[in-house]
């Protein structure tokens, strides 16, 4: 373990590829020096992400961003006291360029390898030092969203989180993306449905929340009962959806905001933990952001909402979680794998 006397700094380069976003970051100690993403357009004409469209992606721009990284930095590679990457969850083919090339890297440098849970990544992707953002302290709750997770978690240190709600089936960013292209809306829809809501009434049309028993959540029958509104809507009126789109897509944000509350308060409520903190790429939702913010005056929570490059897929969060495993000593030998699921 390389020891660390007193300021003697840290540079970790960290590097994500679990889905469709090729990302690498350089972090001084918590303070990120780069955050570099390189995003593929290639998925929007297919309604979604296509693995092998996007591991091939990866293999091509995995050296670039890297080496900008490292220029924005304004640090040479001999300087890299670790390198951290993303062994899961996410997409195999895509997770697997960025290991490969992390375990290259870390070997020829001579430097400590760290693999880093994704999700763990999210929820502290909130210990970054950035101006102007608080961070929280434990215990906390973190509600983890995005289009492949949707989770409650109970915080109670760095690398102490269980997991107390979680989705049955569709995560909340696929009911956003789904919801969309029901109504014609391009790939990712989950930004276009938001717009649309915030000139809309959100109680024009009402949908049923499912009952979920305890903290878990479930929005595939959302996601019916949206197609067969539609659908039904349609059949009369050929131009409803042009007609009425910010007040379908409002109505179907205020539902799905609801259902989000709905089992935040009930975590609270059980644990008896008021700082909230979200994370993921659908805690940039504008409805989202505002309804916490009024929750922290209503209910007396704090809560905690970082900074948006730091929500959606990016390598800062995974240099954090690098640099806090550093300090630890968690280190890993080129034997790891990347797994396309993996427990938090």
């Amino acid at each position: 373990m390389p020891e660390i006397v007193g300021d003697t700094p840290v540079y970790i380069l960290a590097i994500e590829s679990s889905c469709d976003d090729t990302a690498a970051a350089i972090l001084h100690n918590s303070q990120v020096l780069s955050n570099v993403v390189a995003r593929q357009s290639v998925h929007e004409q297919y309604g979604g992400v296509v693995p092998e469209l996007a591991s091939r992606a990866h293999q091509q721009n995995i050296v670039p961003v890297v080496d900008v990284a490292l220029q924005k930095a304004g640090v040479e590679k001999q300087q890299l006291s670790a390198v951290a990457f993303t062994q899961g969850p996410g997409l195999m083919g895509s997770l697997l360029v960025g290991s490969s090339f992390a375990k290259s890297a870390a070997m020829a440098l001579g430097v400590p390898l760290i693999a880093v849970n994704h999700m763990q990544a999210h929820i502290l992707a909130h210990f970054i030092d950035e101006d102007g953002f608080d961070k929280p302290t434990f215990p906390f709750l973190a509600m983890t969203i995005s289009g492949g997770h949707t989770q409650i978690v109970r915080v109670d240190s760095y690398f102490s989180m269980e997991v107390i709600g979680e989705t049955t089936d569709d995560a909340v960013g696929e009911a956003f993306d789904k919801s969309a292209k029901i109504l014609g809306l391009p790939y990712p829809g989950g930004p276009l449905v938001d717009k649309y809501a915030q000139l809309g009434n959100p109680k024009a049309y009402a949908f049923t929340k499912p009952q979920v028993p305890g903290l878990n959540f479930s929005f595939s029958g959302l996601k019916t009962q949206i197609l067969y509104f539609v659908q039904r809507q349609l059949a009369t009126d050929p131009d409803f959806i042009q007609n009425n789109m910010n007040d379908i897509c409002a109505s179907i944000q205020y539902t799905i905001i609801n259902i989000l509350m709905d089992k935040l308060k009930m975590a609270v409520k059980e644990t008896g933990i008021t700082q909230v903190a979200i994370g993921g790429g659908v805690s940039a939702n504008s409805g989202i952001r505002n309804t916490l913010k009024e929750a922290e005056k209503k209910y007396g929570w704090k809560t905690y909402i970082p900074k948006f490059e730091y929500t959606t897929d990016n390598a800062a969060m995974i240099g954090i979680v690098g640099y806090h495993k550093f300090l630890e000593g968690q280190f890993n030998d080129s034997s790891v794998t990347s797994k396309a699921r993996i427990e938090l």
